[in-house]
């Protein structure tokens, strides 16, 4: 009877063994589904930056590049028949210049901003609303240096705000951390294309973090995210 017994313990431990088996085979299915995943998400993050820079490029300093080569072309046929009008165009010229070169530097900082290494976080939040000419109030208390991957993501969900935002709407921007993260808010800002907010999603997701919209009752649209640190 012993014998019996223990050879039903023993078959009862095997069981056991081969159910953990089991969930641990579960588990490492589901953990390669979220890595496949989450990887699937920094690509396609990637490809829409790509499309967007792109985007911007043609819509923006394109468009200024041909209209400086009509001006020059009109230009030179004005420039001894009608004074008067090519003085007018160098000015039109002046000012299709700097646009170029206003659009230029948002479009630099959006892909990488110079002073990302040396400024602190808030600094260079603070920096990107003076730039874009949008009145706007940035509160960063986050206590210690985030990995530069984590302050992108706040970086180009603010340049992102800024690009739809109004004198009337005055964004606000706050960050914190919070057990192991750092949370951000955005209010005030409209929440721009689907495409933009796919895009942030998917790379906020990327990096394990979330990110969420909500409108309130004054018709103001909040962005709060929340990102990992490790």
């Amino acid at each position: 009877m012993k014998d019996n017994l223990r050879g039903s313990v023993e078959e009862v431990d095997d069981l056991a063994g081969e159910v953990d088996v089991v969930r641990q085979l579960d588990r490492l299915r589901v953990e390669i589904e979220e890595l496949r995943a989450s990887r699937k998400q920094l690509v396609l993050a990637a490809d829409a930056d790509r499309r967007g820079i792109e985007r911007d490029l043609h819509d923006g300093i394109h468009q200024h590049l041909v209209a400086l080569a009509v001006n020059l072309q009109l230009l030179g046929v004005a420039v001894d028949s009608d004074p008067a009008a090519a003085r007018n165009l160098v000015e039109e010229l002046g000012r299709d210049v700097q646009r170029g070169l206003q659009e230029t530097v948002l479009l630099a900082q959006r892909i990488h901003p110079a002073t990302f290494e040396t400024a602190g976080l808030g600094a260079l939040l603070r920096s990107a609303a003076v730039d874009a000419g949008v009145p706007a109030s940035v509160d960063v208390t986050a206590g210690r240096d985030c990995p530069p991957e984590v302050e992108m993501t706040v970086y180009l969900c603010w340049l992102a705000a800024l690009a739809h935002a109004t004198c009337d709407t005055r964004p606000t921007l706050s960050v914190r951390e919070a057990e192991d993260a750092l949370e951000f808010d955005i209010v005030g800002a409209a929440a721009g294309s689907d495409t933009d907010i796919e895009r942030l999603r998917g790379r906020v997701e990327a990096l394990g973090g979330r990110l969420t919209l909500s409108s309130g009752r004054d018709g103001r649209i909040t962005a709060s995210c929340s990102v990992p640190l490790s």
